[in-house]
């Protein structure tokens, strides 16, 4: 994948109009059969640069890794927040989506006065927002939420490998490959699977395991 470098340019000309906290938000996870999503807000110190921000995604995990603790040592804040499973089954996977990312601006404190999101706006938020299309490649705050939110629900799935490596979490992070589907054909699904997300190579029934 062609790695595009983020940049402050938006946050820059937002600041200069005189927003003063602006925040980035992304989240990760929505494409997953196990697992939250999960999502990431990040307002950027406007004097500590922080190089090599990207869609997360066409980063390498190692840098990640790396990137992840630059940030939560040098923006001014950040918050990562989720919603589980059973939340997708219920509200299904866009408004989960939505309100991961809700509750992670919201936990910032003091609050942003502005927030940018990738590509759409979240609803019933009470400060000022606008959507970029492509926000994770162009802009550096959406870039960095977006990191800390795969780096935070990697090491979740990590963590629920451990727990049961039935299903291979540690190796596809949630993600419908072929180890997994096999995985849930032999084993049916576990608690964190979404019981609403049911891929064609599925049947529509399968035992829970829990």
């Amino acid at each position: 994948m062609t790695r595009i470098a983020a940049t402050r340019t938006l946050e820059n000309v937002l600041r200069r109009v005189g927003f003063r906290r602006v925040c980035g938000v992304d989240e990760v996870g929505r494409g997953c059969l196990a697992g939250p999503v999960v999502a990431g807000v990040v307002v950027l110190h406007p004097d500590r640069h922080i190089a090599g921000l990207s869609d997360s995604k066409k980063v390498p995990p190692a840098e990640r890794e790396e990137l992840f603790e630059e940030i939560s040592q040098r923006a001014l804040a950040w918050a990562v927040a989720e919603a589980s499973p059973a939340e997708i089954d219920t509200m299904n996977i866009h408004q989960a989506s939505l309100q991961a990312m809700r509750r992670a601006v919201m936990s910032l404190v003091p609050l942003p006065d502005l927030v940018l999101v990738d590509a759409f706006r979240i609803p019933d938020l009470m400060m000022a927002q606008r959507g970029v299309v492509h926000g994770d490649e162009r802009c550096s705050a959406i870039a960095a939420a977006s990191i800390m939110a795969k780096v935070t629900r990697d090491r979740q799935m990590r963590a629920l490998h451990e727990q049961d490596p039935r299903y291979g979490f540690l190796r596809h992070k949630g993600y419908a490959t072929a180890e997994h589907l096999a995985a849930v054909r032999q084993f049916g699904y576990s608690t964190v699977h979404r019981r609403s997300f049911c891929p064609p190579a599925l049947p529509v029934e399968f035992d829970t395991i829990d």
